[in-house]
């Protein structure tokens, strides 16, 4: 059987990733290993960095272990919006690279797949913004939002 090039917005690892033209997409990924992500500022900075480049991002919170982000891939100049693979590809590796160059270590920081939801309605996506928001306070790392320093939510 012969494949074609795949879908960019319809792929698979072990779990299935989709994509929709111009819809959010909540999104999680994870360290290797169980050691605190050290430092959190450089990953969220590498997360800001594609912010109105390749995506809008609407919030993002760097928890000690994994990453959520609330997203929606922007279009490029030919209309397509980027691939979510690639958006990814653009946070996790250079993050890693400066994590592991300050750390003076090497390999791999993040497991290879991530979790990724298309929302379907405003009403999720103001629940998974506001989920982002009170990670930090459900894990016991803060009392409000407000004083965790890994957390971004547009508009703030």
């Amino acid at each position: 059987m012969i494949r074609f090039k795949s879908n960019p917005y319809d792929y698979r690892r072990e779990l299935p990733h989709y994509q929709k033209f111009d819809r959010a997409i909540f999104v999680t990924f994870c360290k290797r290993t169980q050691e605190p992500l050290s430092p959190r500022s450089l990953v969220l900075d590498h997360c800001l960095r594609g912010n109105n480049r390749t995506m809008h991002l609407h919030g993002v919170v760097i928890m000690p272990d994994h990453v959520h982000l609330l997203l929606t891939p922007i279009r490029n100049a030919e209309g397509w919006p980027f691939p979510l693979k690639d958006i990814l590809k653009l946070i996790k590796g250079p993050a890693a690279r400066s994590v592991n160059m300050l750390a003076g270590a090497h390999g791999a920081l993040w497991q290879d797949e991530s979790f990724d939801h298309v929302l379907r309605s405003n009403e999720s996506f103001d629940e998974k913004l506001e989920y982002i928001r009170q990670n930090p306070v459900r894990r016991g790392l803060a009392t409000t939002p407000g004083e965790y320093e890994w957390l971004w939510v547009e508009g703030s």
